[in-house]
């Protein structure tokens, strides 16, 4: 049995090149320090100034608002100058930031870091997504970006049990570490990690640094990824209250505590961990916008429930199901991105398809505060769902829609099908 795993364990290190596992690592541990903190910031925030929910809301969605500005720039110096220095720079620039968030004793003044973070901290967002694009062929994409969410949840194990300890004695320990952790990061991708942007073919033309940032226009211009965002944007809408709302939702109706709640995002790592590649393996032969729609119900189905469900096994059932939901959504979402993408431009691909969560964490969290701290707040899980269900039909529709574009193909006579 043993010698059996090892051979798997073994031939599945084999199929993929040994860059790609220096990035798996390095996510892991660089992840820690963001599972660390992260799940507990609404908690930290409504504490520490006393705050409600729409508060938070607004402050999510400066942060998100500037994001979008640091991940356009990214993006285009990604395609100009490599990955590498890039992931190199948003990592320092949060090590910093996130301890000077921890020390800032004012609401007010701790907004306004939040906007100068947003820049910052976004920079290498499409840098780290282009990455495993460049080293992965594409029919190995969905796996890979499976495998680097085995990395990135296994961390999440590790760090929300650790962050609520952490949390109970001092919030500040948790930034400590975070930054601690990210400069650690650093070194390791100065010593292991290689550049990985396709070299350009030397009779290519050298792009003007306003024509890369021009390039835009082209990535704003392809339909049927604008389309496909928009339908992401919606599934992120009731995704994105896991790791802002439900906490403090959780803690101020029914009472749990900041443990229960990291042992809720704990077993949903631990879940990712042991599912997610199998999962990934079966779905793959299924198309993968039927299965975005698939993965977006489960959402929808899992978030509903926290409205009408109030103890902690239902809680743990719900849970289940989401975690479900996301190893279906998750990878398939990165290598449809990434098939969108030229080559050349896939730090600009990349910084786009962020907008697709951005805009749902700028906006979301306010609108979800404004219903906790009503009068009824269950219903903004009642809202989730619809939101979901929503974002389930326009990937069907988008299903449908492509379906029959490649039919056109198929009946085209072979020299002037697409």
């Amino acid at each position: 049995m043993l010698h059996d795993t090892l051979q798997k364990i073994s031939k599945l290190y084999h199929e993929y090149p040994r860059t790609f596992w220096i990035v798996i690592v390095i996510t892991f541990i660089d992840r820690i320090g963001g599972s660390l903190l992260f799940p507990f910031f609404a908690l930290y925030i409504t504490s520490k100034f006393n705050v409600g929910m729409t508060d938070v809301g607004v402050l999510f969605a400066a942060f998100s608002v500037s994001s979008f500005a640091g991940s356009a720039v990214g993006g285009a110096l990604t395609d100009r100058f490599g990955r590498k220095g890039i992931i190199v720079f948003g990592l320092i620039a949060s090590s910093f930031s996130t301890v000077a968030m921890g020390l800032i004793n004012s609401f007010q003044a701790f907004f306004f870091l939040a906007l100068f973070v947003g820049i910052l901290t976004d920079v290498a967002g499409p840098a780290h997504q282009a990455m495993i694009a460049d080293i992965l062929p594409e029919e190995k994409r969905a796996d890979g970006y499976g495998i680097l969410r085995v990395a990135f949840n296994l961390s999440v194990v590790i760090g929300p049990a650790i962050g609520g300890l952490l949390a109970a004695r001092s919030y500040l320990l948790l930034f400590l570490s975070d930054a601690v952790i990210s400069l650690l990061t650093v070194i390791l991708i100065a010593i292991f990690l290689p550049e990985t942007k396709p070299q350009a073919h030397p009779d290519a033309p050298q792009e003007t640094m306003a024509g890369t940032f021009a390039g835009y226009g082209q990535v704003f211009r392809n339909t049927a990824f604008m389309l496909f965002l928009g339908a992401v944007s919606l599934q992120v809408f009731t995704y994105m209250n896991m790791n802002t709302s439900l906490g403090v939702y959780l803690r101020n109706e029914h009472g749990t505590l900041e443990s229960g709640y990291g042992l809720l995002l704990s077993m949903n790592a631990a879940m990712v961990v042991l599912m997610q590649f199998p999962i990934t393996r079966r779905i793959t032969k299924y198309p993968p916008m039927l299965m975005m729609a698939f993965g977006t119900f489960l959402y929808a189905l899992g978030f509903s429930m926290f409205g009408y469900t109030s103890t902690f096994v239902w809680f743990i059932i719900a849970m289940v199901i989401i975690t479900v939901g996301e190893m279906i959504v998750a990878p398939v979402s990165q290598a449809l991105v990434a098939s969108f993408a030229p080559e050349d431009m896939r730090g600009r691909y990349m910084a786009v398809s962020g907008f697709s969560w951005g805009i749902p964490y700028a906006v979301g969290p306010y609108l979800a505060g404004l219903i906790i701290d009503g009068p009824k707040p269950y219903l903004l899980w009642y809202a989730a769902g619809l939101v979901g269900l929503l974002s389930t039909i326009a990937f069907l529709a988008l299903y449908r829609i492509r379906g029959k574009q490649e039919q056109k193909v198929e009946t085209l006579p072979e020299d002037v099908a697409l």
